[in-house]
């Protein structure tokens, strides 16, 4: 599986929203757009309007991160304003079943998220609902933060689950993304890879970077590196 980089537009200029996500392209993968609502976490970003502007200037694929209350009610709409991938926290939905299918019936991707404090043994027998798990590695709520070096043991718990998964559906098994947030850097991305992730988000790496582009060259070279040693990645 190929590493995936998607520099998050939360450590970006808001006033030049449609530069900042140029600056990226051709480097990056996708562009990270974390909405919040005041509620689920306590801060007020952006929500489905700045995302549809932000969908006619942008080339590469939006994945939105919904850090909201009620995410049953309003991450499909999400997915239908042309969203390439749309995830959801389960500690927010209360029937992440029908939302997360409603979310694929809409044409995006489908992911599910965990706080740092939320184990994922309890969500293993939604892994076939998802085309992505999103373990976060900060808690949620403001750009900026340390790594939370107690969510890698996390990371490799999922990796094995994705893998158990994936061995006992066999090789036509639909492939899920592993994707961490908060606080991913030169200095935290490898062991994340190292752990199992092949999705990264990472904002104030990117964005507070001379030359974005390059960063999100390194810190993908990086990752790359690390993957290709890793225990999980061989076996």
């Amino acid at each position: 599986m190929a590493v995936q980089i998607s520099p998050s537009i939360l450590s970006a200029d808001f006033a030049r929203l449609a530069d900042e996500a140029k600056a990226v392209e051709g480097a990056a993968d996708w562009l990270h757009v974390d909405v919040m609502d005041n509620h689920f976490v306590p801060n007020l970003t952006l929500g489905l309007p700045v995302v549809q502007a932000l969908l006619k200037h942008a080339t590469l694929p939006i994945d939105c991160h919904l850090m909201i209350d009620d995410p049953d009610r309003h991450a499909p709409a999400y997915a239908e304003a042309g969203a390439g991938s749309v995830t959801i926290h389960v500690e927010a939905a209360k029937a992440p079943v029908r939302t997360l299918r409603a979310i694929r019936s809409a044409g995006a991707r489908c992911g599910l998220a965990l706080n740092p404090g939320t184990a994922i043994q309890a969500y293993e027998d939604l892994l076939d609902e998802v085309d992505m798990v999103l373990l976060m590695t900060v808690e949620p709520g403001f750009g900026g933060q340390k790594f939370l070096d107690m969510v890698l043991p996390k990371i490799r718990r999922t990796r094995a689950m994705l893998t158990a998964r994936n061995t006992y559906r066999g090789p036509q098994s639909r492939e899920i993304w592993l994707q961490v947030d908060g606080g991913v850097s030169e200095e935290t991305i490898e062991r994340c890879a190292d752990a199992g992730a092949d999705v990264f988000v990472a904002g104030s790496a990117v964005y507070d970077a001379q030359d974005p582009a390059r960063a999100v060259r390194e810190l993908r070279d990086q990752a790359e590196r690390s993957t290709a040693r890793a225990a999980w990645h061989s076996a």
